[in-house]
């Protein structure tokens, strides 16, 4: 995998994504390699690396990522009764570009 697989196959165009919702700043769409049976990535269009590298310049921003997932986890836990909303840090973090799974489900594998 790429440092920053968002920017540089998602964003880029490179790899196509099935998109779930989309505004001028903010991208959500089905996992490319799903691990739950429903398994959402929202992510910004602005390269970010982390939860914790957000800086305050990124509020409105970061409050239109939040709304994308609001929206996206209210679907899911209306049509599944439930879901989890996850962000990962550190080496946790496979791709260095800030992103939120929105999933249902127990773990494919």
């Amino acid at each position: 995998m790429t440092e920053d697989f968002y920017c540089e196959e998602v964003l880029s165009g490179k790899t196509a994504v099935d998109k779930v919702m989309e505004t001028e700043n903010v991208l959500a769409y089905y996992h490319t390699k799903p691990f739950y049976p429903v398994h959402i990535v929202a992510i910004p269009k602005k390269h970010i690396p982390s939860l914790i590298t957000l800086q305050y310049e990124d509020n409105e921003l970061l409050m239109e990522l939040f709304d994308v997932i609001k929206k996206v986890a209210a679907t899911v836990t209306e049509e599944n009764g439930a879901c989890r909303v996850i962000t990962n840090i550190g080496n946790y973090q496979d791709s260095k570009h800030l992103h939120w799974h929105i999933v249902f489900g127990k773990p494919l594998r």
